[in-house]
């Protein structure tokens, strides 16, 4: 079997070279490939787990961070060229979720169907709201990522890391908030969204709307919990995510998402 090399925008942490599909994880906005760790330990080697890695952030932060999720997709296909050797699943959450989607259109536009789009805390893509975090000042940005309560107080209370996370976040946030899906555009692949019930960022019904964007079988997961609902409830989203790919697993869950 031919090895990999992953490039700066994949990681795979534990590699899995005789598992008979890939799940190909997108991190929210301001997150990171790492945020996937766990996932990664959890469903080796059942499935070889890849995670992004968006420029700006980490060991890539002096790259320069996309603002547009169009041209994020775009490269994101480059990078997964030599990984389309067999089925591919794809998870996203947050902003994460909207990137997975345009990169499901590229790859049924160039015959590498996914075997499904798992779509995590993120309205439909024609689902429209006037956002405009990314317009805000710096104090401004930080209290919305403590209301989300996705980043480590800690890192956000700490000046030299606030200079260093801050300008990926940004820059995130606008991707995400001036993104326009294409009128009309679906996917031909089984989408499954996943939700908590009382995420401030994304209703019931606005996941709901995902159903419009696929012309294969839809599901809807509620879970209970705000935007980072998968934290706890880690289990059940690896069932999920399970229960869809081909080929099941019977390796009991027990490692929690972070």
């Amino acid at each position: 079997m031919t090895t990999l090399t992953t490039s700066a925008w994949v990681r795979r942490f534990h590699p899995a070279d005789d598992a008979a599909t890939r799940l190909i994880c997108f991190p929210h906005a301001g997150g990171s490939a790492t945020y996937f760790h766990p996932v990664s330990r959890t469903l080796s080697p059942d499935v070889d787990v890849l995670a992004i890695q968006y420029p700006g952030r980490q060991d890539c932060r002096f790259e320069a961070c996309v603002e547009d999720l169009f041209e994020m997709a775009d490269l994101v296909i480059e990078a997964l060229h030599p990984w389309l050797d067999r089925p591919v699943s794809l998870f996203g959450h947050s902003m994460g979720a909207t990137i997975a989607y345009e990169v499901a259109r590229r790859l049924e536009a160039g015959g590498h169907a996914p075997l499904g789009l798992f779509a995590s805390g993120r309205r439909a893509p024609s689902r429209h709201r006037d956002e405009r975090v990314h317009r805000a000042d710096d104090d401004g940005i930080v209290a919305e990522l403590l209301r989300l309560d996705g980043t480590d107080a800690q890192v956000l209370h700490d000046p030299d890391l606030r200079r260093m996370i801050l300008p990926a976040v940004r820059a995130d946030y606008r991707a995400a908030e001036t993104y326009r899906c294409v009128p009309g555009s679906t996917v031909g692949c089984p989408v499954i969204a996943l939700v908590g019930d009382a995420d401030p960022h994304v209703t019931v019904d606005e996941a709901s709307g995902w159903r419009d964007h696929t012309t294969g079988p839809f599901d809807l997961k509620v879970f209970p919990g705000e935007h980072f609902y998968l934290n706890d409830h880690a289990p059940a989203v690896m069932k999920t995510i399970t229960d869809h790919i081909s080929e099941p697993i019977a390796k009991p869950i027990t490692e929690p998402i972070t």
